[in-house]
């Protein structure tokens, strides 16, 4: 089996940058487990050449495992340990005989497929139960078509399982309380199926959990007060959970990416997410949490990216200093929260910023001075807002973002005469913004000048001006009288 051992960096890029693309995380065993079983590479090439075999009792617990999910190919096999298939592996003990650690079936990609399943009558066999040092157990895409609980016998799969991955196989029902016994699991991933009901209480047993996903379920009541202290992956994204989020996220200081995203949570965030320091991604978007938003989040010096969009915050004003301690931060987005106030000018100094996301607001005053310093900015959003004054951006920076910099529907922005941005900014999505209008220099004092002067003129400088106009009538009059006579002669 082709193992996908998932850094944090990596998870954090894959999981935001490219989210219909999840990785699959699947961590190999350490010495930690007690096992009596030799860990190295082993081939098949070697069982041949040092006599090995499968221990018998666990090659027919694999026939059973494989008739289930509709791969009868693999009773041919002798020795099914001898005679591998890409999607199972085995680990001799001292007494040269094969165990099996690892089963995985479901077709990943091109390049790693393992064993599918009959869509129509694949189940999972109570065999399982009889792989006694079984470490990773994996299906993927298996049940669709033959809806299924999640069966309760894998509570007893004993000390040695440390991953367990059921992904989008259709699976309904609640989750088993039984999964609790799994102590040594590392990684739990049940993402993508039609479970319901509450997250078991039994799951805080499992202390040395690094990976946990239920995400793209329909799971409801509250998110329970877990403590998990070197749990790296918590994403619980995309289910019906309530209430709020507990303050007992702060003892799982390990966090490297937080998704709460798209449920019914609400209250506030909590003061305690400061202990998380090594916190990549927070993903709290479309829930109904209010304001304000805690100060605590300056602390997340390693936070990339903070996505709180669609929460009704209540009018919430963000603090001008809220985003200095966030030196690392690359991708903010905080549409539709009913914000209010001032853009902070803390934005501005944020030198790895990319992604600024503040539209659907109701933000007033002008964009920030500082924006003009945001180097790496490729996507500003920040229309229907009620924002006003010059746009501080050179041509170049608009130019950068092109199509993603959106300031339509603010009244009040407009862009200066020299700025060369009248040919630069998209119209599709910055209708309405036009040149600043400004007077002329002096053109003002000029005119209030001349009024005065008008003012101070004499009445009698007035009647002699009168009296010029009525002699100049006079003149015009008289060259007419003898232009006349001369035409007579």
């Amino acid at each position: 089996m082709a193992h996908i051992v998932s850094s944090p960096c990596l998870v954090f890029f894959i999981c935001f940058l490219f989210p219909f693309a999840r990785p699959f995380t699947v961590i190999m065993s350490d010495s930690g487990v007690p096992s009596a079983l030799i860990d190295g590479p082993q081939t098949g090439f070697s069982m041949n050449n040092n006599g090995a075999r499968t221990d018998t009792r666990e090659q027919e617990a694999v026939y059973d495992i494989m008739r289930a999910t509709g791969n009868d190919w693999a009773t041919d096999i002798p020795d099914v340990c001898r005679g591998r298939w890409h999607g199972i592996e085995c680990m001799p003990d001292q007494d040269n005989v094969y165990h099996v650690v690892s089963l995985s079936f479901g077709a990943l990609s091109d390049d790693t497929a393992f064993p599918t399943c009959d869509p129509t009558r694949s189940h999972i066999s109570p065999s399982i139960t009889k792989l006694p040092h079984i470490r990773t157990l994996f299906f993927y895409r298996c049940f669709t078509d033959n809806p299924q609980p999640i069966p309760s016998f894998l509570g007893q799969l004993g000390p040695t399982l440390q991953t367990l991955v059921l992904r989008e196989n259709g699976h309904v029902g609640p989750i088993p309380g039984e999964l609790g016994n799994l102590t040594r699991l590392k990684v739990i991933d049940l993402h993508r199926n039609n479970l319901n009901g509450s997250i078991p209480l039994s799951l805080g047993r499992i202390t040395g959990l690094k990976s946990l996903d239920f995400s793209g379920n329909r799971l409801t009541g509250s998110i329970p007060s877990l403590s998990f202290p070197i749990l790296s992956i918590f994403d619980l994204s995309q289910n019906l959970l309530m209430g709020s989020i507990p303050s007992s996220i702060s003892t799982c200081r390990s966090l490297v990416k937080i998704d709460f995203s798209r449920n019914r949570l609400t209250g506030q965030i909590p003061e305690s997410i400061n202990g998380l320091m090594n916190l990549m991604l927070l993903d709290l978007s479309y829930n109904r949490l209010s304001g304000p938003l805690p100060m605590s989040l300056r602390s997340l010096t390693s936070l990339q990216a903070l996505i709180l969009k669609g929460n009704p915050m209540g009018s919430t004003t963000i603090p001008d200093d809220m985003f200095d301690g966030m030196k690392g931060l690359m991708i903010l987005i905080f549409s539709n929260m009913n914000l209010h106030g001032a853009i902070p000018t803390s934005l501005g100094r944020l030198p790895n910023l990319r992604v600024l996301h503040l539209d659907g607001n109701h933000l007033n005053g002008s964009i920030p001075i500082s924006f003009r310093d945001l180097k790496n900015l490729s996507e500003l959003r920040l229309d229907d807002n009620g924002l006003s004054g010059p746009i501080p951006f050179g041509k170049e920076m608009v130019w950068r973002m092109r199509r993603k910099l959106r300031l339509c529907r603010n009244s009040g922005l407009c862009y200066n005469a020299n700025s060369g941005l009248e040919d630069s900014l998209d119209p599709t999505f910055n209708s309405g913004i036009g040149l600043c209008e400004s007077p002329r220099p002096g053109l003002a004092s000029t005119v209030q000048h001349l009024s005065a002067v008008e003012r101070e003129i004499p009445n009698t400088v007035k009647v002699s001006s009168s009296s010029v106009h009525k002699c100049s009538v006079f003149v015009g009059l008289l060259e007419i009288l003898l232009c006349f006579i001369v035409i007579l002669l």
